[in-house]
């Protein structure tokens, strides 16, 4: 959907049917910094179960207030509640559910500074969603296989090279697959250098946000 819109965006699937989709006008080009995708080479064969028990365990908890989907209940009544829930969907269902509620707030605090031309409050956000991707949501490598973690690898080599500047933090789906890092222009030759060390020539995207979506060339 970014892709079709073109830029920024930020989206509600409160009807899946019909998104409410609002641009956000901000000039990445400006920023001083570069957008990598990193591709850490991992295999996404047997994750479907990985993937599928995020949004089973997550509506397990809004079906514990009777409810379809977390959207439908507060942060607030999980707290109250947390015993109970505890024992009827398990620990990791609730981490989720709160890495959730934590998450809709920081898409809107993301696009308030990207609106505000705040880049660093944005990228303060970007780095606080991973966090929580890593520690709560817990898709950054999965369980049935361990010894495959190239996420966790590539999330330790862009932490190390940053050093405290421009943000990163699992992409996707997770488990497997790709990294997301906003690098300083300065930074930005030494990160392709490093990741491609660790993952293999090519494994480094610099991207480019494009203003405009999907145009028809003649």
């Amino acid at each position: 959907m970014a892709s079709s819109v073109g830029g920024f965006i930020e989206i509600d699937f409160a009807d899946t049917a019909n998104p409410v989709i609002d641009a956000i006008s901000y000039n990445f080009a400006e920023s001083g910094h570069s957008l990598c995708i990193v591709d850490t080479k991992g295999s996404h064969a047997n994750l479907t179960p990985e993937y599928a028990a995020i949004p089973v365990e997550m509506k397990s908890v809004a079906q514990f207030f009777g409810k379809n989907e977390l959207r439908d209940i507060t942060r607030e009544q999980l707290w109250e509640n947390i015993a109970e829930v505890r024992k009827a969907c398990g620990d990791r269902a609730v981490s989720r559910a709160f890495h959730f509620f934590d998450e809709n707030e920081r898409v809107d605090r993301e696009a308030d500074a990207l609106r505000k031309g705040d880049l660093n409050s944005f990228l303060r956000e970007v780095t606080a969603s991973g966090n929580s991707s890593f520690k709560y949501l817990q898709n950054i490598f999965a369980t049935v296989d361990p010894k495959e973690q190239g996420v966790v690898l590539g999330l330790y080599t862009a932490e190390r090279i940053l050093n405290g500047r421009g943000a990163c933090r699992v992409h996707g789906g997770g488990f497997a697959g790709t990294i997301q890092a906003f690098v300083p222009n300065d930074l930005l030759d030494n990160f392709v250098s490093e990741m491609e060390h660790l993952f293999g020539k090519g494994s480094c995207y610099n991207l480019y946000i494009r203003p405009v979506g999907g145009t028809k060339v003649m």
